[in-house]
């Protein structure tokens, strides 16, 4: 079975290189799905637009609705919220292939308790909401994309959660050193910190810990 869904999956994106000139390895990977015909990736690639950002660029702003969302080429880009003292807390990190959207707000069509920001430059392949929703409703395996596209989100965040109380501060950071590398390239040590939940003090002393001590960890 799994043979035979990845001999779909490489028969699809050979003949969507034969549709479409604007295929592009992030959007591969990020609607690498099964089900998918190759008449119908062709459609929805053509539907995103090219977009940079540059550094410290927002995204998305608290406050306003989200009115598209992104499929992340190259670049790191972070979300955060402001605490009840007026602090930054960093809620996600995005990282290459991924998609840079604020679920609630874009389809709940409220506005966004959350601001998301480039780290790095970033480039882009952008979705308006109106022609998501045109291609959602025309393409009905776009919506069981969608539906497995949640459901690993909801998966990921639900064990981030929980990890939060089961792991140390040293796992959890070790994880996301093995996961999102580049997080711990470019970011900030303060918007880290806030991601695991720490203080910079305590992420200061659990590098040198590491450092030191490779073997142990």
């Amino acid at each position: 079975m799994f043979f035979a869904l990845n001999s779909i999956k490489n028969f699809i994106f050979k003949d969507l290189k034969k549709l479409t000139p604007m295929t592009n390895q992030a959007l591969e990977i990020c609607y690498d799905f099964p089900f998918f015909f190759p008449e119908e990736l062709a459609e929805i690639f053509q539907a995103h637009e090219k977009t940079s950002f540059q550094k410290g660029d927002f995204i998305l702003e608290e406050g306003k609705t989200a009115n598209e969302y992104y499929i992340l080429e190259s670049g790191l880009a972070r979300s955060y919220v402001n605490d009840f003292n007026g602090n930054e807390v960093t809620t996600h990190f995005f990282v290459e292939n991924e998609v840079i959207i604020e679920v609630l707000s874009m389809f709940q069509r409220v506005p966004s308790q959350e601001n998301i920001v480039c780290i790095t430059d970033c480039e882009c392949w952008r979705m308006d909401y109106d022609t998501f929703q045109e291609l959602f409703h025309k393409i009905p395996n776009l919506r069981e994309w969608g539906r497995s596209w949640m459901s690993q989100e909801l998966f990921a965040y639900k064990q981030r959660s929980v990890e939060m109380f089961t792991l140390s501060a040293t796992r959890r950071y070790l994880n996301l050193l093995e996961q999102k590398s580049k997080v711990i390239q470019f970011a900030p040590l303060k918007q880290i910190a806030s991601y695991l939940g720490v203080t910079d003090t305590s992420l200061s002393r659990i590098r040198k810990e590491i450092v030191s001590h490779p073997k142990k960890n």
